[in-house]
This record gives structure tokens, C-alpha cells and sequence, in this order.
């Protein structure tokens, strides 16, 4: 390998990055509106969620119990005069829920018997139903100890849990989600970078003119991996502020254990981009390729959203293959957890193994020749 002519394929690499600035859009811009689109677009909390609540007989109790249903930031409850207009009203997708309290509700409550609320929740979006259900019940719960402190009697529980939740106490979807997140779009651009610009190049005709050159395939191929691995890894330290700064998300670990894990996945991401681009020399179908092949499998096999454990056995079998489900983990590993070295080193490990696949079987199959 000749050091003057691989600094020359690096300068000729970067010159024509500034006279053709659409690597510049992929590695720059594309995350920023991709963070900005998913960040705000995808959550997993429900909030604001609109309740229809039917009270038979209004009372002091059951005004207070609605008082406290109008001051939680996860409801907005809609007042009903009879369960069949709720019901209608959950029919048409006016409400998400009902709350029933039924006319013997204070009586029940005043005698000092178990009172029974009635939740209708709908069910067409599981995780949705399952999180209004826990809201009641909490809603429910606080009520029952605010109404037995107000009146200076213990609340009698059989059972009485103390939650402690680690590493997300402030239960945010989007502290989970954005880390996963800035995996899945870094998949795609680094995949991207390498696979649309040689397809460009191969379309111009100026890889034939490389090739015409005393140049080696090994040079040729670190002259396009060294210029868009420093610009996948500038895009790579904007997700990272952007996460950090905009939408608050907390890194607990290293930032140098981040960074290099960065870029053993970024090369990752380029190697499978250049084995794209030695396939499909043509730049929509290498783009189509791109797409399918990194960002739908990131996005859906990775653990970024759907729980891998909850897959069948076929499927979890498969998301090994995918590059973005073990830098997902390191990624929500160290910006939640901290620097929990086995499941940093074992995912490393997995991506530097990957890395070396892509890229020797890249340059095994790239040749000085046209065919």
C-alpha cells in the first residue's frame, strides 16, 4: 500500500464531497430531521388520554374522586350523563376509556364496605389498554390513601409493595427510545454514505477512470472508508448532543466507551454499504437495497421497539444477524445503566466480528476489473 496515494484518493474523496454535497445531507441533515421526526413523533407514554366518566349519583366522594381524575396529567376526562352515550363515545373514538361510579358508590364507601369502580378501556391498542389500566389503578390507589389520611384511619392493603425503578426513574419513553433511535438512523446513513456514492461513481464513469490507475483495490477502499467514516462519525457526535441537550436524556457512562463503540459500529454500517455498491452499481437500486436491507431489519429486529424476548424463537434467531440489536443494547446500556462492561464487551465484540465480515468480503469480491 502506497501512503502518497491513498492521502491523494482521501483529498480526491473530500474535494468531491464539497463540489457534490449530498454526502454532507446524509451524514448531517438526515439525522437531525430523522431525531427530530422519531424523537417527537414515537412515545410509548400515553398522556392527555380522553375518559368518559358517568357518575349515577354525584356526591362529595365522587366529586372528589373525579377532582383527582381532572388533576393527573395523564387524563381528560369528559363528563357523561348515562353509559349508553359513553359507550357511544367510545364507539367513535371520542374516549379511549370509561369510568363508571355507580349510584351505590358512596353508600358503600360511607359504611365503610369495598366500593367497586367500573373501567371500560378500549383494547384495539394492547399496549395502550394495558397502560390506561395501570393509570387507574393508580389513580384509584392515591385516592383510597388520600381519603384514609384525610380522615386519619390507616389504609388496611394485605400486601404493600415498595417500587424502586432503576436506571429510567422518571419512566420516560422517549430516554429509551431515543438511544435505540440514534442506532437505527446511523444503520441506514452509514450504510448510505458508501453504498449510494460509489453507485454514483460507477454511473459517471469515473470508477472506470480510478481503476485505469496504478491505485490498489485496498487503497481505493480505504480512500472511500476513511472520509465518510469521519463524516458518519460527525453525524454520529450531533445524535449524541442532540439526544443529550434536546431531548434531555441522561448519559450515566463513558463518553469515550460510546465513542468507540460508535466506531466499530460505523464501520460496521460502511462495510455493509460498500458490499451493497460492489452489487448494485446503480444508485436507486443500491438506495432500495440500502433501505431494506439495514433500516427496516434496525428498526424492527433490533429491540429498538418490539422486545426481542417477546419474539418467536425463529425470529430471535435471526436478529443476531442484525448489526443495529447489539449496539442498541450498548447504547440504552451506557447512556441509562453506565458502563456495564459485560454486555458492552460481548455487543463490542459482536460488532468487530461483523465489521471484519463486511469489509473482507467486500474487498474479496471487489477486483480491477469492469465485469
Amino acid at each position: 500500500m502506497n501512503l502518497q496515494r491513498l492521502r491523494g484518493l482521501i483529498r480526491k474523496e473530500f474535494i468531491q464531497i464539497l463540489r457534490d454535497p449530498s454526502a454532507i445531507a446524509i451524514a448531517f441533515f438526515m439525522p437531525v430531521f430523522l431525531l427530530f421526526l422519531f424523537g417527537y413523533g414515537v412515545s410509548l407514554d400515553a398522556k392527555h388520554v380522553p375518559v368518559a366518566v358517568v357518575v349515577d349519583q354525584p356526591t362529595a366522594e365522587t366529586s372528589a374522586f373525579v377532582g383527582g381524575l381532572q388533576q393527573s396529567r395523564y387524563f381528560e376526562p369528559q363528563i357523561y350523563t348515562s353509559m349508553h352515550s359513553a359507550r357511544q363515545a367510545l364507539m367513535a373514538r371520542k374516549a379511549d376509556g370509561i369510568l363508571w361510579l355507580r349510584s351505590d358508590f358512596s353508600r358503600q364507601i360511607l359504611r365503610g364496605n369495598t366500593a367497586s369502580i367500573g373501567v371500560l378501556i378500549n383494547g384495539v391498542d394492547a399496549n395502550n389498554a394495558r397502560i390506561l389500566e395501570g393509570y387507574m389503578q393508580g389513580i384509584w390507589q392515591n385516592w383510597l390513601q388520600q381519603r384514609a389520611f384525610n380522615a386519619g384511619a390507616p389504609l388496611i392493603i394485605p400486601v404493600n409493595g415498595e417500587d424502586r425503578i432503576w436506571f429510567n426513574p422518571a419512566l420516560r419513553s422517549r430516554d429509551y427510545l431515543v438511544p435505540g433511535l440514534i442506532a437505527v438512523i446511523m444503520t441506514l446513513i452509514g450504510a448510505l454514505l458508501t453504498a449510494l456514492v460509489v453507485a454514483r461513481e460507477w454511473e459517471r464513469g469515473t470508477m472506470e477512470a480510478l481503476m485505469a490507475t496504478p491505485v490498489t483495490m485496498s487503497e481505493i477502499l480505504l480512500g472511500k472508508l476513511i472520509p465518510y467514516f469521519i463524516m458518519g462519525m460527525g453525524g454520529m457526535l450531533l445524535s449524541v448532543a442532540l439526544a443529550v441537550w434536546l431531548f434531555t436524556v441522561p448519559l450515566v457512562g463513558s463518553f469515550w466507551v460510546l465513542l468507540a463503540c460508535s466506531a466499530l459500529f460505523l464501520l460496521t454500517a460502511l462495510g455493509m454499504g460498500l458490499l451493497i455498491s460492489s452489487v448494485a452499481r446503480n444508485q436507486f437500486v443500491a438506495g432500495q437495497i440500502a433501505i431494506i436491507v439495514t433500516f427496516l431489519p434496525a428498526f424492527i429486529l433490533s429491540g429498538f421497539i418490539f422486545d426481542i424476548q417477546s419474539m418467536p424463537a425463529a425470529i430471535r434467531i435471526i436478529t443476531h444477524i442484525v448489526a443495529a440489536r447489539y449496539f442498541v443494547s450498548i447504547l440504552q446500556t451506557i447512556f441509562l445503566a453506565g458502563d456495564v462492561w459485560p454486555i458492552i464487551l460481548w455487543n463490542s465484540l459482536a460488532l468487530l466480528l461483523m465489521a471484519a465480515f463486511f469489509l473482507g468480503v467486500t474487498l474479496r469480491r471487489s477486483h480491477k476489473r469492469l465485469d
